[in-house]
């Protein structure tokens, strides 16, 4: 079983610790097993979290065993780093240890000197200060999460679910990590500077919504070119009422609804199958490969060929 060891530091940011632990703590796979083997580890049995201490069941040397390590934010950043954290940390990424780091636990990481030469974020308020301590790093706040492989920052609060949830979904694929994400009860249709390969479920509308029966239409009917006027005519309502009742209820259009259930089915294909992008972008309703591929890479940030590299099932057809 894969190792998760989240290291809490004195002064570790609670809601940034409690990400992971219940992210991964709650993962399961589609026959019921645990996904994670998940432990806190710290330098001292007991840890100051600020409003509360809490006792740390395992070790340091416990990040040994771990398959990845996550490492939560911690309140100030001016208190150094102990030195046998960082050695800790940079054996565990000479054994080829994927590190992951949540908010401002990207100066932890940092300070290990294992993001030089690379791209990271953090906090948008505190990526200034992360620029100016660590200028081998190039540092991008625009974003909610990087992935360099091997070691991965993300943004402040939320940003840890997707980070997580990205996790999840290269380790079990998008089936294991959207049963996490409705667990979480977190929508992912998140605009805006999104960083590659970012996990795009279909936010469910709020219980009770008007819109249920039509999304789910939608959903049925993604791969037929619907135009606005047929999807409000199915709905028995105007454009204008049909554009103003999804942005109430949904947060977004309802094209752009449309396309986001159009590239899901797509980067499920891309996984589980072995058919031409050409043949998928037909499959799911795009007129046209080039409008997919342009479609498919403004919404996920990469290509269909990249996606596909990244994550297609061993036993895909």
């Amino acid at each position: 079983m894969h190792t998760v060891a989240v290291l809490a530091l004195d002064g570790v940011i609670p809601f940034d610790l409690s990400t992971p632990l219940e992210v991964f703590g709650r993962t399961r796979l589609p026959d019921g097993r645990p996904a994670y083997r998940v432990r806190v580890c710290a330098p001292t049995p007991e840890v100051d979290a600020g409003v509360f201490a809490l006792r740390a069941p395992w070790p340091l040397e416990a990040l040994a065993e771990a398959d990845t390590i996550v490492l939560p934010g911690v309140a100030d950043l001016d208190v150094p780093v102990p030195p046998e954290v960082l050695a800790a940390l940079r054996e565990a990424a000479a054994r080829g240890t994927r590190i992951a780091s949540i908010c401002v636990g990207a100066f932890v990481l940092a300070a290990t000197g294992l993001l030089d030469g690379l791209r990271a974020t953090t906090h948008w308020l505190a990526a200034p200060a992360l620029a100016a301590r660590h200028p081998g790093i190039e540092v991008d706040a625009d974003v909610l999460y990087i992935d360099n492989g091997q070691f991965l920052t993300s943004a402040g609060a939320a940003a840890g679910l997707d980070l997580c949830l990205h996790l999840i979904r290269r380790d079990h694929g998008s089936a294991v990590a959207a049963d996490s994400a409705r667990l979480a009860v977190m929508p992912l249709e998140r605009e805006g500077g999104q960083a590659q390969f970012i996990v795009h479920a279909q936010p469910p509308a709020p219980r009770g919504s008007t819109l249920e029966p039509l999304l789910r239409w939608m959903e049925d009917t993604a791969h037929h070119e619907l135009t606005l006027e047929e999807i409000a005519a199915e709905a028995g309502m105007s454009v204008r009422t049909l554009n103003r009742r999804f942005r109430e209820q949904t947060g977004t259009s309802p094209l752009q609804w449309l396309h986001r259930a159009r590239i899901r089915r797509a980067q499920h294909l891309l996984e589980t199958t072995g058919h031409p992008v050409e043949r998928i972008a037909s499959q799911v309703g795009f007129g046209s490969p080039t409008a997919f591929r342009d479609r498919f890479r403004r919404i996920t940030g990469t290509s269909p060929h990249a996606y596909r590299r990244a994550f297609r099932h061993q036993n895909a057809q």
